[in-house]
């Protein structure tokens, strides 16, 4: 199984996976000019596609669904109510490309396993997911407001995550944000900060040289290498150390991450 996230951040996000038989993406939340040019950097086509997953309806992980799906003939699969928020705003989907992947299903797409669960996000009803080929295992785990028991059970012992850190909260009080959104944002239904992500993951990683991208940054509220550092600090209070037990990978709103092989 191979990974990378090809953009992460406020203003978009999608995340490429694949083995020999299949290759999928997680959201299209930019342009389909500009998915196909994260694709290509990292040595793919965009023909070679075989499905895209939909996590939730917010337009930063769905804005290049409908296009990069007409395009290339891609089937689209998301929850019921999911599907009732696309309808309007990713344009015409034939009805064979329309999937159900329900919350907590379990399926194959070939050789590729995929689990979804159920996350704390203000959308319909948002998802995440974990992947599986063999012996691998990739959990990914973005837009959500806390961490719940049932989350950690279900993504701990993987080989690589995709785990939100979206802000750090000073910066985040700080900022010029309306209280209302402020809050929403510190909420049950908001986004990880740096400190929940870190104590999330002391409490899912076994130091087994887990790789960590630390993903879904706000580019007002958060910096790279603060996020990377209050993580860290964390997860070495933990008795975990960075660079052996563990290692932290940065994602970008910009550019895809090197195509990642477990």
């Amino acid at each position: 199984m191979k990974f990378s996230v090809l953009a992460s951040g406020s203003t978009g996000n999608a995340i490429y996976v694949a083995t020999d038989r299949v290759s999928v993406l997680i959201d299209v939340g930019i342009t389909g000019k500009q998915a196909e040019a994260a694709l290509q950097t990292i040595g793919v086509k965009p023909e070679e596609l075989t499905a895209i997953l939909v996590t939730h309806e917010h337009v930063d992980h769905i804005k290049g669904v409908g296009v990069m799906a007409r395009r290339y003939g891609l089937p689209i699969y998301a929850n019921a109510k999911t599907w009732n928020e696309l309808d309007g705003q990713i344009g015409t989907i034939k009805e064979e490309q329309r999937k159900l992947f329900a919350v907590g299903e379990k399926r194959e797409l070939e050789d590729l396993g995929i689990e979804s669960f159920g996350i704390s996000h203000d959308a319909a009803e948002p998802m995440g997911f974990c992947f599986y080929q063999g012996n691998k295992k990739l959990s990914v785990a973005t837009d959500l407001g806390y961490v719940s028991e049932k989350i950690k059970e279900t993504i701990r012992g993987a080989d690589a995550y995709i785990f939100e850190s979206n802000h750090d909260v000073e910066l985040l009080r700080m900022s010029q944000y309306p209280w209302s959104i402020k809050r929403r944002i510190l909420s049950d239904v908001g986004h990880l900060s740096n400190e929940s992500a870190g104590e999330a993951l002391t409490e899912c990683l076994r130091g087994g040289a887990e790789r960590v991208y630390l993903a879904h940054l706000s580019k007002e509220n958060n910096m790279i290498d603060l996020a990377r550092l209050t993580v860290k600090n964390i997860l070495e209070e933990q008795g975990l150390t960075v660079g052996d037990d563990v290692h932290l990978r940065d994602t970008y709103p910009d550019r895809p991450t090197k195509l990642e092989v477990l």
